[in-house]
């Protein structure tokens, strides 16, 4: 190999490594401005989801009856809406099985037409105010 033909080789193997290494070397710093009063919004409305009882709240009755069939009820609510959380009620004498806690009825209203294709029975309710 001569010396003129090994000179085009070189520069484009050495124009290659200093593209990758100046290429692939970049770093950022992200700064973000926000008024203070936006973290204590977003912490208030934490504290409000977390209220499940709130009587201004709605939620669906997916299924009431007896015990072992409100478990195999959940179960396979659990399963068709893996998104959805279900909870399992006492209301003597029945067991109820209930998802959802939805702030107006028209958030309700949405979610129920979807679970009533697998949920027939399936309603919109308000529950009651717990006793102190």
């Amino acid at each position: 190999m001569t010396s003129t033909s090994f000179q085009p080789a070189l520069f484009v193997v050495l124009c290659f490594a200093l593209a990758t290494t100046y290429g692939f070397a970049q770093q950022g710093h992200i700064s973000i401005n926000q008024d203070e009063k936006i973290s204590t919004l977003l912490e208030t409305k934490k504290e409000m989801n977390k209220n499940e009882y709130d009587p201004d709240r709605y939620k669906i009755q997916i299924y009431s009856g007896g015990r072992s069939e409100a478990l195999e009820s959940k179960k396979e609510f659990t399963e068709i809406f893996a998104d959805k959380e279900a909870s399992i009620q006492y209301e003597t004498p029945n067991f109820k099985i209930w998802t959802g806690n939805f702030r107006t009825r028209l958030e309700a209203d949405r979610a129920l037409k979807i679970i009533k294709k697998e949920f027939p029975t399936a309603f919109i309710f308000k529950p009651k105010k717990e006793k102190l």
